[in-house]
């Protein structure tokens, strides 16, 4: 099990290029995981990483891109069954 941190994020966040934007930020900070779209118009991030890089990426989430409209990011650290060595968008 890999140590991993889940997010899920509402709001204005499908249709604005959110999860594109992700993933260039967990590139940009090297993060591995991956994102997708939910129900409901949420957002569903799995992040995996130095624990530093996890906490500055959630701060990104609480703000997220130009077009979006970040109501809320809910996280919590879970052991995934799976190490991810990119990021993918889903």
């Amino acid at each position: 099990m890999i140590r991993s941190y889940h997010c899920v994020v509402t709001g204005k966040v499908q249709g604005v290029f959110f999860r594109a934007w992700v993933n260039d930020q967990a590139a940009a900070l090297g993060l591995y995981g991956w994102v997708r779209n939910l129900d409901e118009g949420r957002v569903e991030v799995l992040l995996q990483g130095d624990e530093t890089k996890v906490a500055e990426m959630r701060t990104r989430l609480l703000v997220g891109p130009p077009l979006s409209q970040v109501a809320d990011v809910k996280c919590e650290w879970m052991d995934y069954d799976t190490e991810h060595k990119g990021f993918e968008i889903r």
